[in-house]
């Protein structure tokens, strides 16, 4: 598994040990750094390696928790008012 990565994301063995060790472990890894640093392009790989979905948020100043974990949308269905939750992309 580290070989295919490594093969894919050139210069961050370091990344591609922690995400399979977290991995191994059940854990949980945040990627921080600079624009081209390869965090996406290392999750992506490994989703790809592990032929695993692979779902994606983008984070950014006006990101709301809703955005996230989801809405409940007022819909009337024949007559009748009810609030129905539509899941955010963290459930995918």
């Amino acid at each position: 598994m580290m070989q295919q990565m490594e093969q894919s994301v050139i210069g961050q063995q370091e990344v591609v040990r922690t995400l399979v060790l977290a991995l191994l472990c059940n854990g949980n890894v945040l990627l921080e750094g600079l624009p081209g640093t390869a965090k996406t392009r290392s999750i992506k790989t490994l989703s790809r390696v592990l032929q695993a979905n692979l779902g994606r948020i983008q984070f950014t100043p006006d990101l709301l928790p809703s955005d996230v974990t989801g809405n409940e949308i007022y819909q009337e269905n024949q007559g009748r008012s009810e609030l129905q939750f539509q899941p955010g992309p963290i459930f995918n």
